[in-house]
């Protein structure tokens, strides 16, 4: 063996300054299966760290249509959607989304990720503006970014300073967007729509909100200009999508670049999302049951009352959410903790996601093992 190489010292460098602030990541294989269960170097555990919100990743009707669109279509799409990937399963999903979320069209990306990066930057550049909530998902701020606009942040859930930017800065502005989260995906609170739809449009903003993990489970009130969320939430399969109007989907098929040069989703996974949706809209106990679980746990923990199927529990320090995560994983609980940069400096937690498929009991037993763990006993 040579020297080290620059490129390994400097990555060597990085990871033992990851390590000293307990900010590493490290790949765990871990197999999903019904119930929430989850099995982890030949251990079985409930998991509450998945967001199958509604368990639909196992059921045997999406599981079926996964298997019928791979024996007659194959494994691939092909190519991108605007060569040979646009297999009418697809065209048979933005159908369906486009009428859950009460818009003209949809257009189905790789995955929710792309999607925000191709949709902004489709829709705003040099001379224009955008204005995030300052807790956007990490792929609202790369595509705000992207984009070459003017990018700001308000703060969390704040409309009136929202409507402060609004007024500073649209005026010298040609076009401003506003990014939000239906419901925000580490704390699991709900953006106040329609108070930001209506300061927006005063402005002549066009709102896009992020429903990926709302759909299906909190996705009640107004509706945005721009529907974007992800097939891999509560639909149990894989991809992003945009609801919108006709114009807005006719240009985003010829402007998005995460769209137009990526390969289109694959047949399984469009006939998955698409068996999942109908189950979703004629099973509303189902998607009722999550939130009322979160709200069991919550009660128990004398916490806030959860808004979502989300529920986050804020330890402070990295190593600490670390060593809680690892407590109740010892007790047969999968729990991982969430530090930063995905979430801001001191907030390290747990970040406890309720499924339709988890049994009260394990919500239960879980919340009696955090209680005695963090002393709220």
């Amino acid at each position: 063996m040579g020297a080290m190489s620059s490129l390994d010292a400097f990555a060597r460098d990085k990871l033992a300054a990851l390590d000293e602030a307990a900010l590493r990541r490290r790949l765990v294989p871990t197999e999903r299966g019904p119930d929430a269960a989850a099995g982890r170097a030949g251990r079985r555990l409930v998991s509450f760290s998945c967001n199958d919100y509604l368990g639909l990743s196992h059921d045997p009707r999406v599981i079926a249509a996964a298997q019928a669109a791979v024996a007659a279509y194959g494994a691939g799409s092909g190519g991108s959607r605007l060569v040979t990937g646009n297999h009418p399963i697809l065209d048979a999903l933005e159908a369906r989304l486009a009428a859950h979320k009460g818009k003209e069209a949809a257009l189905v990306f790789g995955s929710g990720y792309l999607a925000n990066l191709g949709i902004t930057p489709a829709l705003a550049g040099r001379g224009d503006l955008v204005l995030l909530d300052e807790l956007s998902h990490a792929c609202m701020w790369a595509g705000a970014r992207l984009s070459g606009a003017k990018v700001a942040a308000f703060r969390h859930n704040d409309v009136s300073d929202l409507a402060r930017l609004l007024r500073a800065e649209r005026p010298a502005h040609r076009h401003c967007l506003v990014l939000t989260e239906r419901v925000f995906s580490m704390d699991g609170d709900r953006a106040p729509m329609g108070d930001i739809l209506g300061v927006a449009k005063a402005h002549d903003a066009w709102t896009l909100v992020d429903d990926a993990h709302g759909l299906g489970v909190a996705e009640g009130g107004p509706r945005a200009p721009l529907e974007m969320g992800t097939l891999s939430k509560s639909l149990g399969s894989y991809g992003g999508y945009l609801c919108a109007s006709r114009a807005v989907v006719d240009l985003m098929t010829s402007r998005a670049r995460s769209f137009v040069y990526t390969t289109g989703l694959p047949p399984a996974s469009a006939a998955a999302a698409l068996a999942a949706l109908e189950i979703l809209e004629a099973e509303p106990e189902r998607c009722a049951r999550p939130l009322a679980l979160a709200r069991r746990f919550t009660a128990r923990l004398g916490l806030p009352e959860a808004e979502s199927a989300v529920v986050p529990v804020l330890v402070g320090a990295a190593e600490d959410a670390l060593a809680l995560s690892r407590a109740l994983e010892a007790d047969g609980f999968l729990v991982v903790a969430i530090r930063p940069p995905t979430v801001p400096p001191g907030t390290a937690r747990l970040r406890v996601a309720f499924s339709a498929a988890h049994a009260e009991a394990d919500v239960d037993a879980l919340a009696e093992r955090i209680a005695a763990l963090t002393g709220r006993a």
